[in-house]
């Protein structure tokens, strides 16, 4: 089989990943909740439309450069939260954070990044990152975690909310990917063995493998099991809007809710004071046969115009964004933005920060070329007469 010299796109660092990493945690970016339907489906979603083309406009300038969330960016595009990111290349979440800082592009560090936030702050260069929160049981760690990265700078909290209880992915289960029994770990000894690239990059010079921002809650965690012990016994089924509303008063920031799948939520969001929402559910992770964020993108953006309320929150779509296009697609329904995933990823496992930089730096060119293909000069222009529905 022959593999590209240079990755053109998000399925060729896909490959590249795969052939890179230890299956277990090939499989824990890859994979999906249960059978993995939604997970595919969010990314087949996107073929429900197509871009219309449009000619003899003068395209010679365009534009991608927005205002989100209080900051200026290159183009409405953020990295957004992937725990673990730190074992598919050494000190993963500092290597994304810089090709996100040289394309003036928001990052968002996950509660479970390995890196903590000051060592991915130790190279900021431009806007700080962002974070995300899950809501734990101990709301006192929560408060004191909250105060931790304020101090840093941060200005935008992303607050995950779909994960009351914790989805199950059959290819973790499989893999022995939560298992300490001495199969599961002879397994892991082995495909770490087979993969000495990364075993010499991450295994063993890329320590310490804990989880950054938790530290101080685990103080006698010994291993990467023991942080995902303490985080899975901390996920709260009991959390409600008036926690929401909890932290909304202890953040003077922006505060983002990501998990919002229906209109009435994305309204009582608002209504809590969120500045922006992240239509998710978790790339698949979570519920399977959940519907998917750009199937009900236009529903919610035109609930809350109807409750005059669509100028007061930022609209961003998380979860099945592979191609440039599918950004334009998401923007044209209504959003405001895109976060990738498991795009980001592949490109950092493959290739460390210059993968993430090159992707970065392909979707930028990509943006560009498909706005002058369809007419436009500007990002802002995007509306839905920019498509047509390919359902007929």
């Amino acid at each position: 089989m022959r593999y590209p010299i240079t990755p053109a796109g998000t399925e060729d660092f896909r490959q590249a990943a795969e052939r890179r990493l230890p299956r277990a945690l090939f499989d824990y970016i890859d994979g999906g909740a249960f059978a993995e339907q939604t997970a595919q489906s969010n990314i087949h979603s996107f073929t429900r439309w197509r871009l219309q083309q449009r000619v003899m406009r003068d395209v010679e300038h365009i534009n991608l450069a927005v205002e989100r969330l209080g900051q200026c960016y290159s183009a409405p595009l953020a990295l957004g939260p992937v725990g673990l990111a730190g074992m598919m290349a050494r000190r993963g979440e500092t290597q994304a954070f810089r090709a996100a800082q040289r394309q003036h592009l928001p990052f968002c560090a996950s509660t479970v990044s390995l890196c903590g936030i000051e060592e991915i702050h130790q190279h900021r260069e431009h806007q700080p990152a962002w974070f995300q929160l899950y809501m734990m049981r101990d709301r006192e760690f929560v408060a004191q975690l909250l105060d931790r990265v304020r101090k840093q700078g941060v200005e935008v909290l992303v607050v995950t909310v779909d994960l009351a209880v914790l989805g199950v992915r059959y290819r973790d289960v499989r893999n022995g990917f939560e298992s300490n029994s001495r199969l599961a770990k002879l397994r892991r000894t082995l495909d770490f063995i087979a993969h000495p690239k990364w075993l010499w990059d991450v295994g063993i010079k890329g320590g310490p493998h804990v989880f950054g921002n938790l530290t101080e809650a685990v103080p006698n965690a010994r291993q990467l099991t023991d942080f995902k012990r303490w985080v899975d016994e901390q996920f709260d089924p009991s959390v409600s809007w008036d926690d929401i509303a909890w932290l909304r008063a202890r953040w003077p920031g922006k505060l983002v809710i990501k998990g919002i799948l229906h209109e009435d939520d994305a309204l009582q969001a608002v209504k809590v004071g969120a500045d922006g929402l992240i239509i998710s559910n978790h790339g698949g992770r979570q519920l399977d046969g959940a519907a998917c964020p750009i199937d009900v993108l236009p529903q919610i953006h035109q609930h809350l115009k109807e409750h005059d309320c669509r100028a007061q929150v930022e609209l961003w779509l998380d979860g099945g964004i592979r191609n440039p296009q599918d950004l334009l697609i998401a923007l044209a329904l209504g959003a405001d933005g895109g976060l990738l995933g498991r795009a980001w990823v592949y490109a950092l496992a493959s290739q460390g920060e210059a993968g993430v930089s090159a992707l970065l730096s392909q979707w930028h060119k990509a943006l560009s070329v498909s706005l002058a293909l369809m007419g436009c000069t500007d990002i802002a222009q995007l509306n839905c007469s920019h498509l047509q529905n390919n359902n007929k």
